[in-house]
């Protein structure tokens, strides 16, 4: 039986760090068939100057190149946004498990319209982490998401 929660752990870990050094805090795991960690990473936009340093994107870069996607697990502290989602398709990443989808919703049913599995944990602590961060810093949120700031999104 595989143990989701212990990989979210990895990833939260990942979101934790990048809360502390004033970065968006999404983190994300890449593991194989066998629970076996391949790669972590975390959003560093804002610590690197770099637009496409979603968490997502750093744990799979971390996690070198693989023959094989489709047995492969990405976990995630929040619901992927377009840019993620479409990697994960691009790869064709078999499954994706979800911290939370309640600050972001992200694109969770186009990505099960794909046949990715997702699995949404709805855990409390990837909410209130992301939940602080919206609260303290909006307009990196709302940057982050490719919106315009507006205090009436909070």
């Amino acid at each position: 039986m595989i143990n989701y929660l212990n990989m979210l752990a990895v990833a939260f870990e990942e979101a934790q760090i990048g809360f502390d050094e004033g970065g968006v805090p999404v983190g994300a795991a890449l593991f194989d068939s066998n629970c076996r960690l391949l790669g972590r990473g975390r959003n560093r936009r804002v610590q690197d100057n770099d637009p496409s340093l979603h968490g997502e994107t750093d744990a799979f870069r971390k996690a070198g190149r693989q023959k094989n996607y489709r047995d492969k697990i990405l976990v995630t502290t929040l619901a992927p946004c377009w840019y993620c989602s479409g990697l994960i398709r691009q790869f064709n990443i078999g499954t994706v498990v979800v911290g939370e989808s309640v600050n972001f919703a992200g694109h969770l049913n186009w990505l099960r319209e794909s046949g990715v599995n997702v699995i949404e944990l709805n855990d409390a602590g990837c909410r209130m982490l992301m939940r602080k961060f919206i609260e303290q810093s909006p307009q990196i949120w709302f940057e982050d998401i490719g919106e315009c700031e507006s205090a009436g999104n909070i």
